[in-house]
């Protein structure tokens, strides 16, 4: 079928041919063989670009209606010059590469569609410009809602401490929550597994156990009489904090039953407090109810884990039954006084040590002859760096892009000889980076250099994949399976920089498309070493083997190369930068960063990757964000208010049905 298309189309009947099949039919498929869709996606490296592809699976009348809203990238007048013809085959230069080969069977079949597209008049070209405008307004795309979502270890933490005065963190003993799209409690990963359940058993059983030790020394207990009234009181009063919702009349008499069970008023409340610890209703916290009465209290429930990373007080569920989180402005009120709590700091912090992937720096290791003063310790203090550092842009209400390109940092003592600068007086004192450091932000932190590095160099594919997925939201495709992904061997005879040894990167088809789109990023970040020192030579190190019976030292020899670090982030406008301070500049004016910082933050609270559907809250989020100055807490409040105006569309709709039945 492509050769006849090929030849049709030397012939001059390439219309008649593409009028005669369905763009999913055609050229569809040779953009799927090309692998078009994993760069030309809402998340893909190329997402900032006019091509987006469908999502998987998508109807084929839904292909069509892309196929044709592609007359946007082609010259209806001169169709040899359309981008749609001269980007995949790369006459244009392409960050892809040649997707298509010029002068292929399936380069004939993309002239044949592109002259399809030129024929388009009338309602036609009006029905094929509105798919772009459908699709911006996220226009029959599903938003997923899911109605329960399982405590995170964080949140299991700061609930029971808040619920019982427990202070040990008994989560940090169960298995380990999984990143999943950057973050620990995206809910695709919230299963629970038989450790699992065998983990929150035995917490349960030790937590009713310690809430009671001594008596009712935390007042859990509201009367003190051993009678079904003051069974019943504790039972509700208990019963709202720990599920997060007034008890349904089957479960209050269950579990006043159970409490009526024990003579000592203590000893039952501490079984009651066992069983609802193991409860679905605890460990599973309403994020949406099909039940109207419950609405109120799940709005209440996923405010207070996005803003707390905690339960609901009881100033909380009080505006839940009242009613007052069932507008939009009620939300946003109450937002404006979760966040002037220090635990909604608290909160902040979780989310930045998983944005930011603490836990790699936290595991990782480092080779101890090049870096001797890599220790545990200074480990914490990368993390605790960079956590005081964006807590100061948040709270401080200044510009979040400040993140990129502030030119100062909060050293202690550990951190202090890695960016040159004398020990601050005090721990972790604000602290401007000297002149000519070309650090700034983030980029310039010992955090992200050293958790971006290998245990004994900087590794610039692993800086490039950083800032795109971290800073960008830009997933880049796997590699090929079966690809050897080892480097050439570093020798005496021939040493080299990781630039140079890099080049197979580009000089292999099967490598160059994705190296290509990280790998410049990294290399313009080369002055910087695996624990985020300066340094001003690529220098490597040769030992020299051991002579035969001997005992004594073997002889090291140096070698200085010198280190190119221009580096680019393709894609992005006028990003040629040579380092971090550059880079920072590059991603804080750039609106694909700006619309990142937004996409990670509800990453974190609605515990999902966002969707096609999404697309038209997160733009105006985006939206309040830019025209608040970049402050981080209006990008919250904006964020839940948005949610309410969703939750209360649904809500609505629910509650009548609800009634009519």
């Amino acid at each position: 079928m492509r050769r006849l298309a090929a030849l049709v189309f030397l012939l001059g009947i390439a219309p008649a041919l593409a009028q005669n099949g369905p763009f999913g039919s055609g050229l569809f498929e040779v953009f799927e063989k090309a692998d078009c869709r994993a760069c030309h996606n809402p998340d893909g490296v190329a997402s900032p670009t006019r091509l987006h592809f469908p999502a998987l699976g998508a109807a084929p009348e839904r292909v069509d209606a892309f196929g044709r809203s592609l007359v946007t990238l082609i010259d209806r007048v001169n169709p040899d010059a359309s981008l749609l013809l001269n980007k995949p085959t790369n006459r244009i230069p392409h960050a892809g590469g040649a997707r298509i080969a010029p002068g292929s069977d399936d380069e004939a079949i993309l002239r044949g569609w592109i002259t399809t597209l030129t024929r388009l008049s009338g309602v036609e070209l009006e029905s094929a410009l509105k798919y772009r405008e459908e699709e911006a307004a996220g226009d029959g795309h599903d938003v997923p809602k899911p109605e329960f979502r399982r405590l995170t270890h964080s949140q299991y933490n700061h609930t029971v401490r808040d619920l019982l005065g427990e202070q040990t963190a008994p989560a940090n003993r169960f298995p380990p929550d999984d990143f999943v799209d950057g973050f620990r409690n995206q809910y695709e990963s919230q299963s629970l597994s038989p450790l699992l359940i065998e983990a929150y058993s035995a917490a349960a059983e030790r937590l009713a156990a310690n809430a009671f030790r001594g008596g009712d020394t935390h007042g859990l207990i509201p009367c003190n009489e051993a009678t079904a009234v003051c069974r019943a009181r504790f039972v509700r009063e208990f019963g709202l904090k720990a599920f997060r919702r007034p008890l349904e009349p089957s479960e209050q008499r269950r579990f006043q039953e159970l409490m009526a069970g024990e003579e000592d008023l203590i000893q039952g409340a501490q079984l009651v407090l066992e069983v609802m610890l193991q409860s679905t209703s605890f460990l599973f916290r309403l994020e949406d109810s099909f039940d109207p009465r419950w609405i109120p209290y799940a709005a209440a429930s996923a405010l207070s884990y996005a803003i707390w990373d905690t339960t609901p007080d009881v100033e909380l569920l009080a505006a839940a039954a009242r009613g007052d989180l069932q507008t939009p402005e009620g939300v946003a009120a109450t937002t404006r006084r979760m966040l002037d709590s220090p635990r909604a700091k608290e909160s902040l912090s979780e989310f930045v040590s998983q944005w930011l992937r603490f836990d790699r720096i936290l595991q990782a290791s480092k080779d101890r002859r090049r870096y001797p003063q890599f220790t545990r310790e200074m480990a914490v203090a990368m993390t605790e760096e960079a956590r005081l550092f964006v807590n100061d842009l948040v709270w401080g209400d200044r510009n979040f892009m400040d993140v990129f390109t502030a030119d100062y940092g909060y050293p202690n003592g550990e951190l202090a000889p890695i960016y040159s600068v004398p020990a601050p007086a005090n721990e972790f004192d604000r602290t401007v980076f000297p002149a000519g450091s070309e650090r700034a932000g983030l980029l310039g932190q010992a955090l992200f250099l050293a958790i971006t590095a290998k245990p004994d160099d900087s590794a610039p594919t692993a800086r490039g994949l950083f800032v795109r997925e971290q800073f960008l939201c830009q997933h880049v495709p796997e590699p090929p399976a079966g690809v050897n992904t080892n480097l050439p061997p570093i020798t005496e005879a021939k040493p080299q920089t990781n630039r140079d040894r890099m080049s197979e990167h580009v000089t292999n088809p099967s490598c160059a498309t994705c190296h290509k789109l990280i790998d410049p990023i990294g290399f313009g970040l080369e002055r910087f070493d695996a624990i985020g020192a300066r340094r001003e030579t690529f220098q490597l190190q040769f030992v020299a083997p051991r002579p035969a019976g001997g005992d004594g030292e073997r002889e090291v020899k140096t070698v200085d190369l010198d280190i190119d670090p221009a580096g680019y982030v393709a894609g992005l406008p006028a990003s040629e930068f040579t380092s971090p301070s550059q880079l920072g500049a590059v991603l804080a004016k750039s609106e694909q960063c700006q619309e990142c910082v937004v996409k990670q933050y509800f990453r974190y609270a609605f515990g999902r990757m966002e969707t096609l559907g999404d697309r038209p809250m997160i733009g105006r989020v985006g939206d309040a964000f830019r025209n608040s100055g970049f402050r981080f807490r209006e990008l919250i409040v904006a964020l839940m208010r948005e949610r309410a105006s969703l939750d209360r569309g649904e809500a609505t709709h629910v509650a009548s049905n609800h009634q009519a039945r």
